[in-house]
């Protein structure tokens, strides 16, 4: 109910949240509609076509002089768009930047910003004028083509939406965030876009695909590759897709062994230098060593165009620093095409075909608009030249009539009564100046009225032949795309996915090798040469004092890896991810690669391709614990900081991971010399975050230090700290029942020292021994004796008297040629390539580097007395 005021107004009661609710929306729809998106029809914002429609009005033509960008902005901002002159000034800029627009509309004289996120100098320091583009858009603006609106004071007209005649929304793009919605349009390139308008004016029923065969895909100023349609398609089919742009980028070799990877072109809107470009991301990789493969980096850029010059350590494979480069930085980027716009002043979101038809409607009326408007102005000319024809046939009576009439007026009454013509008519023949009575002029007269009469007769038969519209269309598209068309920039991989690093990585068995205090490296397993039982080894790498090999296994340059911490997390990783060092090199610290936390550390590692090599997951813990876990419980996406493998008590440490499938047999060994062995199906299968059950008792003070999968036909090879081993048959080993104290495995002496590892392997196996002090030894399972489970074992590495055994890893040969194979003790079914498995040694052991063949190998042979 209103209440009357004393001034003769009135209140009107009115609830808060209706009231917010109304002003908000209309707040919206002003940034939507005023600021914010562009007209479907000229692709432009209101301050972009002011901008456009001020510096026409200031004859800033492209054949005429630069003028200053202050006067420009003052221009605009005091006749159209009272809203600021940074506001106006921005669009200006960007408009002639060359690296935002795919075509500008600006020629800008000063400087303008950079691709390294320069700013533009102050608008007095600038200057600029129109493009031949933007003449275009602008084009047949005065042959009332478009509706005029007042602007903001009603002192003068604007346009409300610019002749357009290419579809600029489509060319140059578009981006602006409103109130509750955006919009991100990428540019394309003119050709393909006018051959497409056309195509679709043949015929309005062409498919998406169709459209398709003419516009490739988005064409930005600063060039790329485009990875795959699958986006692209997405965007014009429902106006809302994610195209993946890439860096341009090629190798050269810089000599000295040496190879730089050069980057010419770059994703759209991402900057080069400057704080935060991709200049700054990458020193800041690299200082963070997650590309480790860089040297140097050194920006070439001249005005010729872009040169980023990134300098590769030696022996880098440069498509894995490339790939590395693509997935930690802006140089692979994700365009996300939001395609909407103002369609009748009300915001859509369009698909390819409903934004050309949208144009091809919006250029039918100019075209209309144009035909109709220059119909009648060549009526009027048509009028008035038919009056001057009739002058011209009765000269001397009209001069009469006009030198015996008293004033003009009588004059002009006299000829509209005499000679039935127009006021118009009389009028232009009192203005008809002496000189063109002459019979030059009077032939001109002749001749330009039947040239008017003849387009009068083209114009009516345009605007009654919707064909001839839309035929005139597509000929002045075609004038465009011969005067302003250019080759594409943008280039587009056919394929979708991401190139496949691991087709750009030889498929090789590596060696990896983790230490006491988590440095962790790799080095191919083809470089190291087999020794005999007994040998000394050789010479591995350099470690600082207290420091020694804790794992080694031997895997493919191809697998995942799965981290199992001794707290029973677990963590993956590609192995090509992991650093390749140099023969002495230490590697790299674990927590540079993986987020382990204060006393966590890597007790066992597994591989995988597929997560179906094997049937499920057994663990073992220093306690005695086992658990069994299905393997598809892992393939999930594991945190950057790992998931629970396996809940473990405070007190207690994972010691093993293995594979196991049905019918198989599990196999402990503890410190003290004891064996259990029972089959995989005493231990039911549990969730992933569960602890287990009792696999072995090794009572308060033991603990197990190897598990494994056990089969008849192998051996449990054991070795000593001291270098004491032997190998005895698993069916030696009685099946006891899960959670037994275990039976003999060795005859234990203070010499020989506790036990340092345990392996199952076969005859043709091959074994690695390795020391604390970093000694390297390759040996036959066959050099080494088979012995009962009671034997003490007999020498198998040659040791200094301060070293002792580490670890012990498992290596086949498998045929003439070297190639290494393993049977499974990770995933996969014996006899699988070690490209498909990992090797582990047991819980205890210390695996460390191998080196290369060198000069420095020690002796190799039988020891005396080692039987």
């Amino acid at each position: 109910m209103a209440i009357d005021t004393l001034d003769g107004g009135n209140i009107e009661p009115r609830a808060l949240e209706d009231e917010m609710r109304s002003a908000y929306l209309d707040y919206a729809m002003s940034v939507i509609v005023g600021r914010a998106l562009p007209d479907v029809r000229d692709g432009l914002k209101p301050v972009h076509r002011r901008v456009l429609y001020g510096m026409n009005d200031l004859g800033l033509q492209p054949n005429r002089s630069y003028s200053k960008c202050a006067k420009i902005v003052g221009e605009v901002m005091g006749n159209y768009h009272p809203h600021g002159d940074s506001a106006i000034y921005d669009a200006l800029v960007r408009m002639a930047q060359d690296f935002s627009m795919r075509y500008p509309l600006v020629d800008g004289q000063g400087n303008f910003g950079s691709v390294d996120d320069d700013p533009a100098a102050a608008m007095r320091y600038t200057e600029a004028r129109l493009t031949r583009m933007a003449t275009e858009m602008l084009r047949d603006l005065d042959m009332d083509t478009v509706d005029f609106g007042p602007n903001y004071d009603g002192s003068r007209r604007e346009p409300l939406v610019l002749p357009a005649r290419f579809p600029n929304l489509l060319v140059n793009g578009s981006s602006g965030i409103a109130v509750g919605m955006a919009t991100n349009i990428p540019p394309h390139n003119l050709r393909e876009v006018i051959d497409a308008t056309v195509a679709y004016i043949d015929d309005p029923e062409i498919s998406l695909d169709g459209l398709m065969e003419h516009i490739k895909g988005p064409d930005f100023p600063t060039g790329g590759v485009i990875l795959g349609y699958g986006g692209i398609r997405d965007a014009y089919e429902t106006g809302r897709g994610r195209v993946r742009v890439r860096a341009k980028v090629g190798v050269e070799d810089i000599g000295k062994g040496k190879e730089a990877l050069i980057v010419t072109e770059l994703p759209y809107q991402v900057k080069k230098g400057g704080e935060g470009g991709l200049i700054t991301k990458i020193a800041d990789l690299v200082h963070d060593k997650k590309l480790s493969e860089i040297s140097d980096i050194q920006d070439e850029s001249d005005r010729h165009g872009m040169r980023l010059v990134i300098t590769l350590k030696r022996d880098v494979i440069p498509k894995v620093a490339l790939n590395k480069l693509f997935k930690h930085t802006a140089m692979q980027s994700t365009f996300g095409v939001n395609t909407v716009a103002l369609v009748d002043g009300v915001p859509k979101t369009l698909p390819l075909k409903d934004l050309l038809h949208a144009y091809i409607g919006h250029q039918r009326e100019v075209v209309v608009r144009r035909a109709k408007y220059e119909l009648a102005q060549k009526e009027a000319r048509a009028h008035v030249l038919e009056g001057l024809l009739i002058a011209l046939d009765n000269l001397d009576a009209i001069i009469n009539l006009i030198r015996s009439s008293k004033d003009r007026d009588t004059a002009r009454t006299g000829l509209i009564e005499g000679f039935a013509l127009s006021t118009i008519q009389a009028e232009a023949i009192l203005a008809l100046r002496l000189s063109q009575l002459t019979a030059l002029e009077s032939d001109a007269i002749k001749q330009e009225h039947a040239d008017v009469t003849e387009r009068i007769a083209e114009l009516r038969a345009l605007l009654g032949d919707e064909a001839a519209v839309l035929a005139l269309i597509k000929e002045e598209l075609g004038e465009i795309r011969e005067a302003y068309g250019d080759e594409r920039r943008t280039l587009i991989s056919p394929s979708e996915d991401d190139l496949d690093i691991e087709d750009l990585i030889a498929d090789q068995q590596m060696v990896i090798t983790i230490t006491k205090t988590g440095y962790i490296k790799s080095l191919p397993l083809a470089t190291y040469r087999q020794q005999q039982r007994g040998g000394r080894g050789v010479t591995g790498m350099d470690m600082k004092d207290g420091d020694f090999i804790e794992h080694l296994f031997v895997c493919s340059s191809h697998d995942f890896l799965l981290f199992f911490s001794n707290r029973g997390k677990v963590y993956r990783s590609k192995v090509y991810e992991l650093p390749e060092a140099q023969r002495t090199a230490k590697g790299r610290a674990l927590v540079n690669i993986l987020p382990l936390r204060e006393s966590e550390r890597i007790q066992s590692v597994l591989s995988t391709r597929k997560f179906e090599e094997t049937a499920s997951l057994i663990f073992a813990t220093k306690s005695g614990t086992v658990k069994k876990t299905e393997l598809q419980a892992y393939n999930t996406p594991i945190k950057a900081d790992g998931i629970i493998a396996i809940k473990i008590r405070d007190d207690d440490e994972l010691v093993a991971v293995r594979g196991v499938d049905e019918g198989d047999e599990v196999i402990m060994v503890s410190r003290a010399g004891l064996t259990v062995r029972f089959a995989e199906d005493d231990a039911r299968s549990m969730g992933r975050d569960t602890s287990g059950v009792r696999g072995m008792d090794v009572g308060p003070a033991g603990e197990v230090i190897a598990m494994d999968v056990a089969r008849d036909d192998q051996d449990l090879l054991v070795i000593t700290e001291n270098g004491y081993g032997k190998r005895t048959k698993i069916e030696q080993y009685r099946k006891t029942s899960r959670g037994a104290k275990g039976v003999k495995t060795i005859g234990l002496t203070e010499a020989k020292g506790r036990l340092a590892g345990a392996l199952v392997v076969k005859a043709h196996h091959e074994l690695v021994f390795i020391s604390e002090g970093g000694m390297v030894q390759r040996t036959a399972v066959r050099g080494i004796s088979q012995q009962g489970r009671s034997a003490t074992g007999v020498r198998v590495m040659n040791l200094k008297d301060d070293d002792r055994v580490s670890a012990v890893a498992l290596v086949a040969d498998s045929d003439s040629s070297g190639a290494a194979e393993a049977e499974v003790v990770g995933l996969v079914d014996p006899g699988a390539p070690v490209s498909e498995v990992i090797v582990q040694a047991g819980e205890g052991t210390e695996p460390t580097d191998l080196l290369p063949e060198a000069d420095d190998i020690g002796g190799s042979g039988d020891v005396p007395g080692s039987e």
